[in-house]
Parts: structure tokens; C-alpha cells; sequence
């Protein structure tokens, strides 16, 4: 929507994140006394006095560390500066002046970018008078706020909206609510991160070898082939068993959040592992919610040519989803971008079916042929007929089926009805939901 960014900035744990939770008006950043919780740029549209801003949230910027994730989230940070049209430099009054803090007002000074030095915890008259120090970073007076109470947020938000130079108006250039909600989620390290980084052809998301880097979800939009797309990078999921941190327990909660509001679910696998039972668990899961779904065997590059390998997974998948045959799989390279557009357009294409509605008529000229064919078989002496069937919901869809026994009809029998409904109507990738009532 082309709205001017705003990104938040500071070492860890000063509070970046429940700053961001405080303006944007939700709990959507993950806030942990851990410092180090956030990872990826978060953003969220925020608005003040009609005036609407992108709100970037970022990862503690660290210096002088030789840890894969610290250094993969300080960069992220010096990226969402870069972006920024605004900074806000969240610093610490509890803790005073550290080097950190001199070191990102160096960079900011050199930046030549719009800030504002924030003074965080400052809840009581004499923390006012210890964050004065802060005067010698040499960034100008500061704000000074408790963004946990709340104090001086307004004020805060007041002095953002005057610092940006391209305002937009609340109600100016409508939100696009017709991009498909794409989830991207699976087990840990199997390259969903990577994946969005290779559709966007930038470092958006941290990636790194070890498992349960992404720990917040991440919404990003994309527009492919005429098409828009919001797509939600989200945590690994473990087995409940394993989830032992509070953070993990909380990055967990927030997927399963994830799934709920997407319209399709990809569920990806690692090839070079086979399927686990952690997958078939994350399958499961996204069928019970009723949302669109397609499967991605990534690193698919290290497989293919290796007749032996391929031909287990054609094995595995056709043993363990056969309750599952509806879902399409595509077999995908996120580092080398093998048939990585193959994702979209499934998505794009099992979001139109879950939207598609059979008329009555249509219904109704399937259903007497198929009691011709096949009548239902007879229980307890009695005999079950099917009279009528209408679609009553789209989204997922919902078919209604009226007969004169319905507690009669058993499970095999709806399953080879709803096989019948696929192979005359389609529904690639959507779960049916089939009910029968007493005409």
C-alpha cells in the first residue's frame, strides 16, 4: 500500500517488541524477559489522527558476536533501517548508556535518516531524572515513555506523525482483502523461510542451519502473475512433547493462529528425510481446520536423479495419504528455485476451488445418477434413500444431503460419496464437508 515505514531499533531486550504491540494496538510480537526473542522484521500497519504508517519491529542489534543468529538478526535490523523513512531508537533508562547504544547512534547519525531517541521504562518521577543521560548520544532530547503502562505513547505517536514526510490519510489507497492467505508451515528446518526469500528475491527472513529460527509469523505480500498473495512464514512445529520454552510454546500457539486465518495451507517436508509422523501430525492439523491445503517436498535438488529415493517417496506418500488423495504434491528446490511458482499457482488455483459453488441442478442430475448406479446399502432391514443434496456453504464448501435414515449411513459410504463429488466436481485441495439431515 505504499505507506512510509516506520522501523523500531535497539539493543535486546529495552522493549522494542512491546512498544510495537503498544502502537499497533495488539499482542502480535511475541514479548519475552529472554532477550533475543525476536528475529525476523515484523511489520504492521499502525495509524494516529487518520494517518496511516508501516511499523517495523526488529531483533536486538548486537555487536561483537560470533553467534550464526545474532549476527543473521543484527542485519536484519540494519536492513529495516536502510528501508526506514523513520527510526525510532528504543534505548534503556534501567540500564543506562552501553556501547551498543553508541555504536547504533553513530550509525544513525551517519544514516542521515529521520529519528527519534525513545527512553523505555521510564515509569516513576525518578527514572524521569536518571534518563537525561541519555542527552550525550547526541540524537537530541528524547521521548520518554513506559511502553507497558502506556505512558507517553501518545505523545510518542504525535511526534512520529510529524516526523513523516509522505503522510497517507486513513481510507487512502484501500487494503487489498482479495490477496489469497497463503501459510507456509511445517517441521523445523525444512525451508520455509527460504522459500519466501527466493519469492521475494531478497534477505527478508533470517535463515540459518539451525532448527526454530523463525519464532514470530511473518506477513509478507507478493503480487505473482496478476495475483496477490499475503504469505505467512510461521515457526516449525514440533510434537507437543518437545515444546519445552515458553517462547517455543508461544511460537507454536502463533502458528496454529496462522493456520486458522489463511485461506490454504502449504505443508512442507524435508526430501531428504522421507515423511514423518510430524507431518502426517501438521496435515492432519490443517484438514481438521478445514482450510485449503497442498504439500512441498523441498530440497527436492538433493533427491531427484537418485532413483531409489524418489520411488520411496512415491511409496510413502501413496501407503500414508490415502485418506489424503484430494491434496496436490509438488516436489520443490527453495535454494535453487526448482518449481517454486508451482506453489502460487496451486494456491492460487485450490483458493479458487474453495470458493466455488455447484448449483442445485447440477447437484441433484449427480446424485440421481449415482442412485441409479449405486444405492446406499440397507440397515437394520432398512432401506436408505438419498432425495436431495444442495450446496449450503462456500469457503470451505459444505454439502447438505436429506434422506430418510440419516443416523444410518455409515462412514464407507460417505467417503465413496465424497470420492464420487471429487471426480465430477473437482475440489483439489479443499476438504468437502458432507452432512445429512431428515428430509
Amino acid at each position: 500500500m505504499n505507506l512510509p515505514i516506520v522501523a523500531i531499533i535497539g539493543r535486546p531486550n529495552v522493549g522494542k517488541s512491546t512498544l510495537f504491540n503498544r502502537i499497533i494496538s495488539k499482542r502480535d510480537a511475541i514479548v519475552d524477559d529472554t532477550p533475543g526473542i525476536t528475529r525476523d522484521r515484523k511489520y504492521a500497519e499502525a495509524e494516529w489522527v487518520n494517518v496511516r504508517f508501516a511499523l517495523v519491529d526488529t531483533g536486538g542489534y548486537v555487536i561483537k558476536s560470533r553467534d550464526t543468529i545474532d549476527h543473521g538478526v543484527t542485519r536484519q535490523a540494519v536492513l529495516a533501517m536502510e528501508e526506514a523513512d523513520l527510526v525510532i531508537f528504543v534505548v534503556d533508562c534501567t540500564s543506562g548508556i552501553t556501547d551498543v547504544d553508541g555504536e547504533l547512534a553513530r550509525l544513525l547519525r551517519k544514516s542521515r535518516k529521520p529519528w527519534i531517541l525513545v527512553v523505555n521504562k521510564v515509569d516513576n518521577k525518578k527514572r524521569l531524572l536518571e534518563s537525561t543521560e541519555f542527552v550525550q548520544l547526541g540524537l537530541g532530547d528524547p521521548a520518554m515513555i513506559s511502553a507497558a503502562g502506556g505512558r507517553g505513547i501518545g505523545d510518542l505517536l504525535s511526534l512520529i506523525v510529524g516526523k513523516l514526510d509522505r503522510p497517507v490519510e486513513k481510507g487512502s489507497g484501500a487494503s487489498n482483502d482479495r490477496a489469497v492467505k497463503l501459510a507456509i508451515v511445517g517441521r523445523p528446518n525444512v525451508g520455509k523461510s527460504t522459500f519466501i526469500n527466493t519469492m521475494l528475491g531478497e534477505e527478508r527472513l533470517l535463515v540459518t542451519e539451525i532448527p526454530g529460527t523463525t519464532r514470530d509469523p511473518i506477513d509478507v505480500r507478493i503480487r505473482f502473475q496478476n495475483h496477490d498473495f499475503l504469505l505467512i512464514d510461521t515457526a516449525g512445529l514440533r510434537r507437543r512433547s518437545r515444546v519445552k520454552e515458553n517462547v517455543e510454546y508461544y511460537s507454536t500457539l502463533r502458528t496454529r493462529e496462522s493456520i486458522e486465518r489463511c485461506d490454504v495451507a502449504c505443508v512442507f517436508m524435508d526430501g531428504t528425510e522421507g515423511l514423518t509422523q510430524q507431518d502426517l501430525r501438521i496435515i492432519q492439523t490443517v484438514t481438521e481446520m478445514k482450510k485449503g491445503i497442498l504439500l512441498a517436498v523441498n530440497k527436492w535438488d538433493l533427491v531427484q536423479g537418485i532413483r531409489e529415493r524418489t520411488k520411496a517417496w512415491a511409496n510413502m506418500l501413496d501407503e500414508k495419504l490415502q485418506a489424503f488423495r484430494f491434496i496436490p504434491v509438488v516436489t520443490i528446490s527453495s535454494k535453487t528455485k526448482l518449481r517454486v511458482n508451482k506453489i502460487l499457482d496451486s494456491a492460487f488455483r485450490i483458493d479458487t476451488e474453495r470458493k466455488k459453488r455447484i448449483g442445485s441442478p447440477e447437484l441433484n442430475r449427480f446424485l440421481e445418477e449415482l442412485n441409479r448406479r449405486y444405492q446406499p446399502p440397507a440397515i437394520q432391514g432398512k432401506r436408505v434413500r438419498i432425495l436431495y443434496c444442495t450446496q449450503v456453504n462456500v469457503n470451505p464448501p459444505r454439502i447438505a444431503f436429506f434422506c430418510n435414515h440419516p443416523h444410518l449411513i455409515k462412514e464407507s459410504y460417505k467417503n465413496f460419496l465424497e470420492n464420487q463429488i471429487r471426480s465430477r466436481f473437482g475440489f483439489e485441495g479443499v476438504v468437502i464437508t458432507l452432512s445429512f439431515r431428515r428430509k
